[in-house]
């Protein structure tokens, strides 16, 4: 897949992202349970992803790849995208779509940039330069900017 493709692919991504958080998070106004909202979107997410898997794969793991697969790798993701979502959840009521979604990018894009830098988790190793640090820089001050009032 080309470059363009993909890069649009992640726009469209991050579009649905701040759709499903503004639905979730008025789901949890309306519930008066952010916490819920998220347990409720996590189960739609199992359903529909169940459904897809069972649409679009041919081959399952076997035994001895699921064994070599590190207990934590099982648990570890759920559990970050569940303090993440449910955070989006709660906080997107009270300070805003664009406010909470321009911090949130922001807290993703530098911890992506400092892992990338050292090559965490196993990922490709990204180094620092003064054009992501400026980059950086100009994204901090853009969300300065969208927030300013």
């Amino acid at each position: 897949m080309n470059q363009y493709l993909l890069s649009l692919l992640a726009l469209i991504g991050g579009a649905f992202l701040a759709l499903q958080g503004s639905l979730n998070a008025q789901l949890g106004l309306l519930l008066k349970n952010p916490l819920l909202a998220s347990l409720i979107a996590f189960c739609s997410s199992t359903c529909f992803a169940f459904c897809l898997v069972l649409l679009t794969t041919k081959h399952y793991p076997n035994a001895i790849i699921i064994r070599e697969v590190p207990i934590y790798l099982w648990f570890a993701g759920g559990l970050f995208s569940l303090i993440g979502i449910s955070l989006y959840y709660y906080t997107i009521p009270k300070l805003g779509l664009s406010t909470m979604i321009s911090f949130g990018l922001c807290g993703q894009l530098v911890f992506a940039v400092i892992a990338g830098h050292f090559g965490w988790f196993g990922l490709p190793t990204e180094p620092m330069s003064l054009q992501r640090l400026g980059g950086l820089v100009a994204m901090i001050v853009g969300i300065l900017l969208i927030n300013l009032k």
